[in-house]
């Protein structure tokens, strides 16, 4: 009777059990379900502070450091004739101090030799082996059974890795073997028959039976006078912070090279520096702002704020933000003294180009000249390592999300139960209820008949 009765509350009593059990359900667990999810939002908030901050930060480094390695802020070198000469920067160049005359009197040639005609590429051409040998580096070259042809003998010696490219090209009455090698007269190569080898090879050897076409070469110039000798035509060790690529060979006709700073875009990236900072550091402020795991931010609020005073290269007056109008209002953002940034570029622009795209010679490295976007990059990967701020604040807050969702799962569990006990205890309550109104009405409905019998 009990179950059937706690099944439908209050139908027995005539009082409404169900909405009573309801109501002291509600009262019982939404202010516990309501503290949860007051938490769990503030939670929220923080991870999605953090989250700004982060992704700001990374922004904010990656977008730097792309300028610098991109060439963006590097000086662009000038050249009066690009059909000899060409040139592009890399990070070093000083343009302010740059001039030089360059006299292209030999390009760098690589070594090639060709055979005669060949009836057919697929043909048998003899079996054995034959040395290559490159630079004084001798590896073997097998022609066997299955790649005795002359496809077979040039897929042989471009698998070998020894540096001689060997293609077939098509002539008149069918096919010939070209052997290339690298440039540079230290690159002259031979390709010779072993003594047991088929004798038919020996007209695939560059001793007798292949012709050269021309023979290996170094490339042959001048700076200002100075001679130099490169076994490439691509020349990076030279000129700091300029790579010379050299087209066509002109004695006597002198090249002159010397570069040009990009002003303009120096400013506009001071500017954009500020600007980008600003914002990192609003985040950033915005996230330790909060209470709990977040407010331990303000580490990285006090790294980053010192990336105005940190000497990032090894100039002896231009070697950090401040020195170039760079400065820190009252409330921690940047501002920049426009009159200062001029200045500094008018005394060394150089040194303000360096700042932002490093010089890299023998003397000045990532130890002596950082350069700013290194300096960020620094402050990041300690902030976003193992055990980094970002790194340890994050891990806290996935934490307490977990704690939360389980609190909540508890609060859940036992709420229900005490629903259960509720309506197991009302419903008997409602039984008895029920009992005692029907005992009632029976000793009422006795009285009645007792007191009519009286009367009559």
């Amino acid at each position: 009777m009990v179950s059937s009765i706690a099944a439908s509350l209050g139908f027995g009593s005539g009082i409404d059990m169900k909405k009573l059990v309801e109501d002291l359900s509600a009262a019982s667990r939404d202010p516990k379900v309501a503290r949860i999810a007051s938490l769990n939002q503030q939670n929220q908030a923080r991870i999605s502070a953090l989250a700004q901050a982060r992704s700001n930060l990374d922004g904010f480094a990656d977008s730097l450091s792309q300028m610098v390695s991109d060439g963006t802020l590097r000086s662009t070198p000038t050249v009066s004739d690009q059909s000899i000469l060409g040139a592009t920067s890399r990070a070093g160049l000083s343009a302010d101090s740059f001039a030089a005359t360059v006299v292209v009197n030999q390009l760098a040639r690589a070594q090639t030799n060709y055979s005669a005609v060949v009836a057919s590429r697929t043909d048998a051409i003899g079996t054995g082996t034959m040395t290559l040998t490159v630079g004084g580096v001798a590896t073997t070259i097998t022609v066997g059974a299955g790649n005795n042809s002359l496809d077979g003998l040039a897929n042989s010696i471009n698998a070998s890795g020894a540096g001689v490219t060997a293609s077939i090209i098509a002539d008149e009455g069918g096919h010939r073997l070209i052997l290339k090698g690298p440039t540079g007269a230290a690159n002259a190569f031979t390709l010779t028959a072993d003594p047991d080898a088929d004798p038919a090879l020996a007209a695939f050897a560059t001793g007798g039976g292949m012709t050269q076409g021309q023979s290996a070469a170094n490339a042959e110039f001048t700076i200002d006078g100075i001679a130099f000798s490169r076994a490439s035509n691509i020349v990076d060790d030279v000129v700091p912070g300029m790579s010379l690529t050299l087209k066509k060979a002109a004695p006597g006709q002198p090249v002159d090279i010397g570069a040009n700073r990009p002003l303009d875009m120096i400013k506009q990236t001071v500017g954009d520096f500020v600007a980008v900072y600003n914002q990192l550091k609003k985040s950033v402020l915005a996230a330790s702002g909060m209470a709990g795991p977040t407010a331990s931010l303000r580490e990285l609020e006090r790294e980053l704020a010192t990336l105005v005073g940190q000497v990032v290269t090894s100039h002896p007056t231009i070697n950090k933000l401040s020195d170039i109008g760079v400065s820190t209002t009252k409330d921690g953002l940047l501002a920049v003294d426009e009159a200062k940034l001029a200045k500094a570029l008018e005394t060394d622009a150089g040194a303000v180009e360096a700042l932002f795209n490093p010089r890299r010679d023998g003397g000045r490295t990532e130890a002596t000249d950082p350069g700013i976007a290194f300096a960020l990059d620094a402050i990041r990967d300690r902030a976003v390592g193992n055990n980094g701020v970002i790194d340890r604040v994050s891990k806290s807050l996935a934490a307490r999300k977990d704690n939360l969702l389980g609190q909540l799962e508890t609060v859940e569990m036992r709420e229900s139960a005490y629903r259960a006990r509720l309506e197991k205890q009302y419903g008997s309550l409602d039984a008895k209820l029920a009992a005692f109104k029907a005992t009632q009405t029976y000793l009422e409905q006795q009285i009645k008949m007792w007191t009519n019998s009286r009367n009559d």
